[in-house]
């Protein structure tokens, strides 16, 4: 699903710099950085280029989400509007917290770091303002996840290939 949609919104954003779609992908939850390194692998972006764009991508709403979002969702479950939305987010987070809520940091850095459907330093970080983990302890966590993701994701996309051009 990530790869469908990662290569759906290049041939969205087509004539705009690489660089630039894969820094845009990487920041849309459910993609994040996975989807960021597929791109860049498909659009032929350098991976010493891509993986910087990738995780600073993935980055960026990352404290934003550990700042603020439980005062959003406070303001947002006030409005019969987005009540719903925000009990359904809630619960769907709260629903993937049992490993983080038992081994925080590295519960946290496992659950950012490898790349299943669901998982990723979005909803990580959502977990960890709901479970109100200290941001001294849920921010190198998710920084080291996306290290793990980036690992992972640059083996996937751009070494496993490599290899097999090779053989």
């Amino acid at each position: 699903m990530v790869e469908e949609l990662a290569n759906w919104l290049t041939s969205l954003m087509s004539g705009l710099p690489e660089e630039l779609i894969i820094f845009v992908i990487s920041m849309i939850p459910i993609l994040e950085l996975r989807g960021g390194i597929i791109a860049a692998s498909l659009l032929g972006v350098p991976i010493t280029t891509a993986i910087p764009v990738c995780i600073i991508g993935n980055i960026i709403p990352i404290p934003f989400i550990l700042l603020f979002i439980t005062k959003i969702f406070e303001l947002m479950k006030k409005t019969k509007t987005f009540r719903s939305l925000v009990e359904k987010l809630e619960s769907k987070a709260m629903g993937k917290s049992d490993k983080i809520k038992k081994y925080e940091f590295w519960g946290l850095m496992l659950f950012v770091g490898i790349p299943l459907p669901g998982t990723g330093a979005w909803t990580g970080s959502l977990i960890a303002a709901l479970l109100r983990i200290k941001n001294r302890k849920a921010v190198p966590a998710i920084f080291l996840g996306l290290i793990l993701a980036t690992i992972i994701m640059c083996t996937v996309s751009y070494f496993i290939p490599w290899l097999i051009k090779m053989v």
